[in-house]
């Protein structure tokens, strides 16, 4: 056996080795990075990052800017993991025709509260209007929100369906005077709607939105690629899973015809 043909033989499963042997620290975090879009002419706009750990943890990064100043805004993760093709609204989800769409007009199109993204203790549906345990904007309008929700708080197939889910901040401005008020849009119905009496609703209109779809980690959107937003997914794993297999092959064709050729010469000889 010629001594180039027979080093190339043997390459091809040292490069395999390598490619099967390093995965298992690429595969071990996944990332979705959403842009947050304004949402009733807020002005609002920012970015999430979901990390699903391997332990099972929830990893939530939320930078934003153009909130309503030194405010408290609540957030959650908006949708269900029954496999709904929810998205963010527009305009046209304002049925009352006041200007503004508020959570119950938006929910068709976004989903219910999914996890309430609190700064500490209970992040369930039931802490959705927990606005003393929610981030607050500075005096610029800018928040900034860090947590790792564990696991064993996570509703069920939160990692296996994140793909469906929305990350929705709540908390507008109406007239303009830079807090929440009951001038602006009158009484939240939603709070009221939970018992909870004189909370404007002001305080309860989302202000942006962001998909968790066309990228995110899990299986392929319900909708399709065609109901991202611009989301990224961390593509390492990706790579290993896909692009790894693919060079494995290529490497497998190169070596059989490369042994196809060696055999027919030596016939020919």
């Amino acid at each position: 056996m010629p001594m180039k043909f027979r080093r190339t033989l043997f390459a091809a499963p040292a490069v395999a080795a390598l490619l099967l042997a390093t995965p298992t620290a690429a595969l071990a975090d996944e990332s979705v990075h959403v842009k947050l879009l304004a949402l009733n002419n807020s002005g609002a706009s920012g970015t999430a990052t979901l990390t699903a750990l391997d332990n099972g943890d929830l990893k939530i990064s939320i930078r934003s800017t153009g909130l309503v100043p030194s405010s408290p805004h609540a957030q959650h993760l908006h949708g269900s993991t029954s496999g709904m093709d929810f998205h963010c609204p527009d305009m046209s989800a304002d049925t009352n025709g006041n200007g503004y769409v508020s959570t119950e007009e938006g929910m068709p199109d976004y989903g219910d509260i999914f996890v309430s993204l609190t700064t500490q203790g209970d992040i369930s549906k039931a802490s959705g209007l927990a606005v003393d345990r929610m981030p607050t904007a500075d005096a610029k309008g800018n928040l900034t929100y860090d947590r790792t929700l564990a696991s064993a708080d996570l509703p069920k197939g939160t990692i296996e369906h994140l793909k469906d889910l929305h990350v929705v901040e709540h908390g507008v401005d109406a007239n303009g005077n830079k807090k929440y008020d009951l001038d602006g849009l009158g009484e939240s119905t939603l709070a009221k709607s939970a018992g909870l009496s004189g909370i404007p609703e002001e305080a309860t209109d989302p202000a942006t939105c962001g998909m968790v779809a066309g990228a995110a980690v899990g299986s392929v959107p319900v909708g399709g690629v065609a109901t991202g937003d611009g989301s990224t997914r961390d593509k390492a794993a990706v790579w290993y899973g896909t692009g790894g297999l693919a060079l494995l092959a290529a490497l497998g064709i190169v070596v059989v015809a490369r042994r196809r050729s060696y055999v027919l010469s030596r016939a020919q000889r």
